[in-house]
């Protein structure tokens, strides 16, 4: 409180005092040093360069005072809203740091008017405010500390602008809207660029299209392709919503697709079953006799009476048998006198006294 009085005592005599005084009603307090509020208030367009040539202009503690705004907002959330899931936290964080937000404080408060700029760059809504507003996050952070940027976040802005409750469940990612709606029916969704240049003024400008299973949405101009996105998905949502004609088109459309991605393209197989591996065994049926190859590629031959030389001996004529048997197989083990007939007494010792007197 003492130190304020001193401030106010001192701020007559200083040159800037109309600036003070402006920071003073936007910050809750008066700036210690007032370059770096000077700094964050200096826009690109200036092009002022320091001792060193490097330009001067407040892109740095617009940075600086993003990643500030971005703890601060993430601890104020986690405080506010216990138990809350991480996906919850995560959205209401983004809807208050969003540079939709942050234009609108940076109005309210005043700070775009403070905005030093060559002027060109006003003439649309390119976040110029909302840049500032981060960018004097930055300058609080160097200038008082990191306490000093919290104090300003929740007795300047959430305690008196903001309804924090309010924004955590309120949608304002239209395209997250329309992409979860076109999931649940089941319907193809595209974002197709229209146009992609520059306005006269050299900034960036995006022209998308929502299409939706082919059928055309409505179009969204921004100065980003998030910012046209987000308007062209905004404006389809409620032609959806308001024109039945329109949610009646796309539905025909995603019917002619499926229907056309049912149809069967290739002839249904065949459910007989294939009996060429099975021997013929009657004797009638004969062998084909012509040459064939087989899995390895390998020519096959055989002819009938290789077949007979190679069947089990079993099943052999006593003719055959007799042909293709060598002859010392003959002299060295002759199986003739074996019978399956029953011998009597007689003929076994008759056979028995035989073959003593051979040997």
């Amino acid at each position: 409180m003492l130190n304020n009085i001193i401030d106010r005592i001192r701020l007559p005599f200083r040159k800037e005092k109309e600036l003070y005084s402006s920071l003073r009603s936007i910050l809750g307090f008066f700036p210690h040093d007032i370059s770096y509020y000077k700094l964050a208030l200096m826009h690109k367009s200036v092009m002022r360069r320091n001792a060193k040539g490097k330009p001067v202009n407040n892109e740095r503690l617009e940075f600086l005072g993003d990643a500030i705004l971005d703890a601060i907002v993430g601890d104020i959330v986690y405080q506010h809203f216990p138990g809350k899931r991480e996906g919850f936290l995560t959205n209401t964080r983004s809807k208050l740091v969003q540079r939709e937000t942050l234009n609108k404080l940076a109005k309210e408060l005043g700070i775009s008017r403070l905005i030093l700029s060559n002027g060109r760059s006003s003439s649309h809504n390119n976040y110029m405010g909302g840049n500032a507003f981060e960018a004097l996050v930055g300058a609080i952070y160097l200038d008082k500390g990191y306490d000093a940027c919290m104090r300003f976040m929740k007795n300047r802005i959430l305690a008196q602008m903001i309804n924090i409750d309010k924004v955590a469940y309120k949608e304002v990612n239209f395209k997250s809207k329309l992409i979860e709606w076109s999931q649940k029916n089941r319907v193809r969704l595209d974002f197709n660029i229209l146009e992609q240049g520059k306005d006269k003024n050299g900034s960036p400008m995006f022209n998308y299209r929502v299409v939706i299973e082919g059928v055309d949405g409505c179009n969204g101009v921004g100065y980003s392709k998030k910012e046209s996105q987000q308007l062209a998905s905004k404006l389809t949502l409620e032609r959806l919503r308001k024109e039945p004609k329109f949610i009646d088109a796309v539905f025909v459309a995603k019917a002619d697709r499926t229907k056309m991605e049912e149809e069967p393209v290739e002839n249904v197989p065949s459910t007989d079953e294939a009996d060429n591996f099975i021997i013929p065994q009657s004797k009638d049926d004969k062998l084909p006799e012509e040459k064939h190859e087989n899995v390895f590629r390998e020519t096959v031959y055989e002819d009938r009476p290789s077949r007979n030389r190679r069947r089990s001996p079993m099943y052999k004529t006593e003719k055959e048998s007799a042909e293709q048997k060598p002859e010392k197989d003959k002299d060295e083990f002759d199986l003739s006198d074996i019978s399956a007939r029953k011998q009597s007494d007689e003929e076994i010792i008759a056979a028995a006294e035989a073959a003593a007197f051979k040997e």
